[in-house]
């Protein structure tokens, strides 16, 4: 479907306001585009695997919104325009300049694309998209396809990097690993490509399930053969999941996740875990590190490893 897409010049002092009137026009959702830094409160809340390098902050803003190609596009200028008389009352506008573009649904979707590159990790393993043909391979490498589709994890964020180091390290042939968070399925695939003998990825989202079942498709891995599966469930929360996936099962859990979720996380995942078990946990701010230290300990897990990449934390842990 092809749609009209409306992009107005302002300020970031307008960008609430406008964005009011947009939504009381019957516009649901907006786009908006600044170089407003980020706080380190949003910075610790935010998890992503690509950060847009901003440009410094000149004050202004632009919002885009979409219509539908049979939309009038006069009269819903001139609406704007009205509305921007009235808030200009109140904040400065900028120059209210609206521009006019057309794109289609698969743009939206696309995008993004761009900023995803084939990239190395601890000198073996490459990550790369599935729409990128590699021009060098060496034969020890492992190669991973990935399409991360709208879930997280194409495994260039440093969090990602450290789970991946971690899991190359204590991986076996022998081993059932479980994935917690599995989000794009990039981790469960790497343990399988490792050769470990099981791999179970769980996550809240329903479709970071369905988007994890492709990506190990696509890596030629077989799901129907019953040493690789992911499922759909709460396994903080709900205790019925933690039991179906299997108590004192897993050899190795890996969570690349939040600190506020990892914390919870560490009060239960020892059900699942055997004796000895190693439990690798990453997305952790540097701010959060002691309060997930303390709660690996408190939950009777000794610290084997710390291992820090940028801003960000990686914990090794051995459950007692």
């Amino acid at each position: 479907m092809k749609w009209t897409k409306l992009t107005l010049t302002t300020t970031t002092d307008a960008v609430d306001l406008v964005s009011h009137m947009l939504h009381e026009m019957g516009i649901e959702g907006v786009e908006i585009h600044d170089n407003v830094p980020l706080s380190e409160v949003d910075k610790q809340k935010l998890f992503v695997d690509i950060l847009p390098e901003l440009a410094e902050d000149d004050g202004t803003a632009k919002i885009s919104f979409y219509l539908e190609g049979d939309s009038d596009i006069d009269d819903t200028i001139n609406k704007v325009q009205t509305g921007l008389k009235e808030i200009g009352r109140f904040v400065p506008l900028g120059s209210g300049q609206i521009s006019i573009d057309e794109t289609e649904d698969e743009d939206w979707l696309n995008n993004w694309k761009q900023f995803f590159k084939p990239f190395r990790i601890d000198d073996d393993i490459i990550i790369k998209p599935t729409w990128v043909e590699l021009e060098e391979l060496r034969d020890q490498d492992i190669v991973i396809e990935i399409d991360p589709g709208i879930s997280f994890g194409t495994g260039s964020h440093e969090t990602t990097k450290l789970c991946i180091i971690a899991l190359k390290k204590y991986v076996k042939a022998d081993s059932v690993v479980l994935d917690a968070g599995c989000g794009s399925g990039i981790l469960s695939i790497i343990a399988k490509k490792l050769s470990a003998h099981e791999v179970l990825g769980i996550d809240i989202d329903p479709m970071a399930v369905e988007t994890a079942m492709e990506n190990a498709k696509v890596n030629g891995l077989n799901i129907s053969e019953g040493n690789l599966d992911f499922i759909h469930g709460n396994i903080i929360e709900d205790g019925g999941v933690r039991e179906n996936v299997g108590q004192g099962k897993y050899d190795i859990v890996v969570a690349n996740i939040l600190a506020d979720v990892i914390i919870p996380l560490s009060d239960v995942i020892g059900e699942n875990l055997k004796s000895g078990g190693i439990f690798i946990v990453s997305g952790i701010i540097n701010t959060k590190e002691e309060e997930v230290r303390r709660a690996l300990l408190k939950n009777n897990f000794d610290i084997i490893e710390v291992n820090k990449m940028g801003d960000w934390v990686s914990f090794v842990a051995q459950h007692l």
